[in-house]
C-alpha cells in the first residue's frame, strides 16, 4: 500500500474529520473512544499501527493471559509495552499489504479495544477458580462447603467490594456459583 491509499482507508473508515496527518507518513485518528497511530518507515517500506489500550499499572495482574493471547488469540495484532501503556501493535510491510487485510487489522485493534481486560481477566478467574478447587478438594471439602467459604470471604470483604449493592452482590456471588459448579467436576 502506498502513502496516499492509507490516507484514504483511513478517511473511508473513520472520516475526514477523524484523521489527522501528524507528519508525512504518520496519520492519527481520534475519535470518542480511541486514539490510532498509523506510521511508515522513513523509506515507506514497513507499517506500523498502535493502539493505546489502557495504562500499564491495570494490565500488570494479567500480563501472562495477555502474553497467552499473543500467541493463539490476537492473530496479527500484538499486546506490547511501551512508556508504561499497554498497546496493540500491528507491524507489516507496505509492498504486500491489501487493503482487505488493512481494514481487517483496524478492526481487530478496534476489537482490542473495546474488549478490554475483559477475557484476560476471564482467563484469571478461571485459573483462581481451579486453584480454590483443587484446595478444597485437598481438604476433603464439598462443593457446597467451598461456596460457602467463597460467601463468607466475599462478605468480609477479602474477595470482592463490601461497598458493593445487594444486587451487584448477589450478581457477583452467582457467577462464583456458576464457574465453581461448572468446574468442580473437571478438576482433581
Amino acid at each position: 500500500m502506498k502513502p496516499e491509499e492509507i490516507a484514504a482507508m483511513l478517511k473511508s473508515l473513520f472520516g475526514g474529520n477523524a484523521v489527522s496527518l501528524l507528519e508525512d507518513g504518520s496519520w492519527q485518528v481520534e475519535t470518542g473512544e480511541f486514539r490510532l497511530i498509523v506510521l511508515l518507515s522513513q523509506d515507506y517500506s514497513w507499517l506500523r499501527i498502535l493502539l493505546p489500550l489502557m495504562p500499564l499499572q491495570e494490565a500488570l495482574p494479567f500480563l501472562e493471559q495477555l502474553l497467552e493471547a499473543n500467541f493463539d488469540e490476537t492473530q496479527e495484532v500484538r499486546y506490547a509495552i511501551q512508556e508504561n501503556v499497554l498497546w496493540g501493535v500491528y507491524q507489516h510491510t507496505t509492498e504486500t499489504l491489501v487493503s482487505s487485510d488493512f481494514r481487517n487489522v483496524i478492526s481487530r485493534m478496534i476489537n482490542l479495544h473495546k474488549i478490554g481486560l475483559n477475557e484476560a481477566f476471564n482467563k484469571f478467574i478461571e485459573i483462581r477458580i481451579g486453584q480454590i478447587i483443587k484446595a478444597a478438594k485437598l481438604q476433603g471439602q464439598s462443593m457446597e462447603s467451598t461456596m460457602q467459604n467463597l460467601e463468607r470471604f466475599y462478605a468480609e470483604g477479602l474477595m470482592g467490594g463490601m461497598e458493593q449493592t445487594s444486587q451487584g452482590r448477589e450478581a457477583v456471588l452467582n457467577a462464583w456459583r456458576y464457574q465453581l459448579k461448572r468446574m468442580w467436576s473437571e478438576i482433581n
